[in-house]
């Protein structure tokens, strides 16, 4: 970097604070990174219908398409952030969503699905850069004052990232072949991506490995710090819990409602995405209440909500179905984007990046098992004893987070 080159001191420089240009910069760069990576993830959720009609699979196939993706940054994510320790942070995003997208764009010139999955976990693996480096580097560039609300702020373009992919891709099916619609999805991605290129400052409290005479722990010693605490375990497991039973939820709801005694059409149910844009508004307003109140109770709040909503939901009108979907969507993204931000913080500075790669491998590992082992539940015992184990499952991480996380004032960690 060219502040260590000059001999400054990264440490004298103590972060972006609100109301300047460059924390501006930064908020829009990382919104625009997540609109960019999770477009891409999700787009073939909304037309695997047309996916498995065209390569003539069954639709469990079909499915492996949005699977073989988040199955490839759950494998990713901590190489990710091995890499960005040694080539830098925004180095790091930057060649994964340029590789992403190359991908993207090749991924629907497939005729066999064999061949579309290969595609998918490639494009997966490349994504997985975002989510391994994107809050390491927003940790420590962002005045610690001000990190829960900043990355609420980039949740919040997550959330809409993987919204738009779907509600881009799903209207055009109805006119359109699936190639048409995720190529349409991958432009827009592209777009993202320059606009992230652009906007994001370049890091001033952070030197690659190779640039340091000194390359401190080796890969096992950080993995190792990032395991050893129990208040980060703790943070692993909000993912792993919350993001199990979210996934589930969004994929067994829109089966219930096309079931008696709704009987709704599938069109509409697609609308059910929507919901996604309580996430959009609670992910920053949880990082506002976060530095003013403090982590740990804003976690333990949305948290709350995530069962209320999910308990809303036993209710067999559609209207209060959609209000629980709508505060059970809030209080998700709250807690995530409490839950996501607090494991750099609490790292120590040489297993900084290798923290929020933890929890988002815990995260899309719950994704993997949960969406489809409550998928198990449905289909034996109902949608009472699923959302059960659901609202189980929240309370679970709310004892875990209530447990081992103590009491922070909103400066600290």
């Amino acid at each position: 970097m060219a502040a260590a080159r000059r001999g400054v001191n990264p440490e004298d420089f103590a972060g972006h604070v609100p109301r300047t240009r460059s924390y501006r910069r930064l908020i829009a760069g990382l919104f625009f990174a997540g609109v960019a990576t999770f477009a891409q993830l999700y787009s073939l959720q909304a037309v695997l219908p047309q996916v498995s009609a065209d390569l003539e699979v069954p639709a469990s196939t079909a499915a492996l398409t949005v699977s073989a993706a988040t199955l490839g940054i759950a494998a990713a994510v901590i190489p990710w952030s091995l890499v960005a320790d040694r080539i830098g942070r925004i180095p790091a995003m930057a060649v994964g969503i340029i590789v992403a997208t190359s991908f993207g764009l090749a991924a629907p010139l497939s005729t066999e699905i064999t061949v579309l999955l290969a595609l998918r976990l490639g494009e997966g693996l490349a994504l997985g850069a975002v989510p391994a480096v994107a809050l390491a580097y927003l940790s420590e560039e962002v005045h610690a004052r001000y990190v829960a609300a900043a990355a609420g702020s980039y949740t919040a373009g997550t959330t809409v990232g993987g919204l738009s992919g779907r509600l881009v891709a799903g209207p055009l099916a109805e006119a359109f072949d699936w190639r048409v619609c995720v190529w349409s999805v991958t432009v827009l991605c592209t777009a993202a991506a320059v606009l992230f290129l652009w906007l994001v400052p370049r890091a001033r409290r952070f030197v690659p490995g190779r640039m340091r005479s000194d390359a401190g722990p080796g890969m096992l010693a950080r993995l190792a710090r990032a395991l050893r605490s129990p208040r980060l375990l703790a943070l692993y497991a909000q993912g792993f819990l919350l993001m199990g039973a979210f996934v589930a939820v969004y994929n067994y709801l829109g089966f219930h409602l096309i079931a008696p005694p709704f009987l709704l059409p599938v069109w509409l149910v697609t609308l059910l995405f929507l919901a996604y844009l309580a996430g959009t508004v609670s992910s920053p307003s949880a990082g506002a209440l976060a530095a003013r109140l403090g982590r740990r109770p804003v976690l333990l709040w949305a948290i709350g909500l995530f069962v209320v909503g999910a308990a809303l939901m036993y209710v067999p009108i559609p209207i209060v179905i959609l209000i629980g979907l709508v505060v059970f969507t809030a209080g998700f993204f709250g807690a995530h984007a409490i839950a996501s931000s607090w494991a750099p913080v609490l790292a120590d500075p040489e297993s900084r990046a290798q923290a929020p790669s933890l929890y988002y491998f815990a995260y899309y590992a719950g994704s993997s098992l949960f969406g489809w082992a409550l998928g198990v539940v449905f289909g034996h015992s109902g949608w009472g004893w699923f959302l059960a184990t659901v609202i189980g499952m929240g309370v679970v991480a709310a004892v875990i987070a209530a447990v081992l996380l103590r009491s922070d004032v909103p400066t600290d960690a």
